[in-house]
């Protein structure tokens, strides 16, 4: 796939859209606490790019019916791959982060905990311990 280069947009090709009631807020806790870094803002408080390794993350702000998740709801989740996930983990307790789940090694090969940010959105951070073919743990290669 050959995506035009264009400044004004992340060149992942996935790219989530968070909702947060204060966007200059979000922003200023996923840098200190995950590590994320802005490359963009729209307007003080309507958007955000947001850039981690070769992924991204848009930030926006509450209007017409978007919303953040309510508290207790869990309707969608974002996953990073991080080289140590334990380190990350404690930067991230520290930093105020909800653990949902503490660090585990998992038969895929991944090690990873699970932290929900103050609007509560749920982050899956993930170090790669080792290759593993999905076959090995019951997953199937469709691709």
């Amino acid at each position: 796939m050959a995506l035009k280069p264009n400044r004004s947009i992340p060149r992942a090709t996935v790219i989530p859209v968070l909702i947060y009631s204060d966007v200059r807020e979000a922003v200023t806790w996923l840098e200190d606490a995950f590590g994320l870094s802005e490359r963009v803002r729209i307007g003080e408080e309507h958007r955000a790019q947001l850039s981690f390794g070769e992924g991204a993350v848009i930030v926006g702000d509450v209007r017409g019916n978007r919303r953040p998740p309510r508290r207790d709801e869990v309707t969608h989740s974002v996953v990073v791959r991080v080289e140590d996930a334990r380190a990350h983990c404690e930067r991230a307790r520290a930093r105020g982060a909800r653990i949902v789940d503490e660090p585990r090694d998992f038969e895929f090969g991944e090690r990873q905990y699970t932290a929900e940010d103050p609007a509560g959105h749920q982050w899956t951070f993930s170090e790669t311990l080792t290759d593993v073919a999905p076959e090995e743990w019951g997953g199937e290669s469709i691709g």
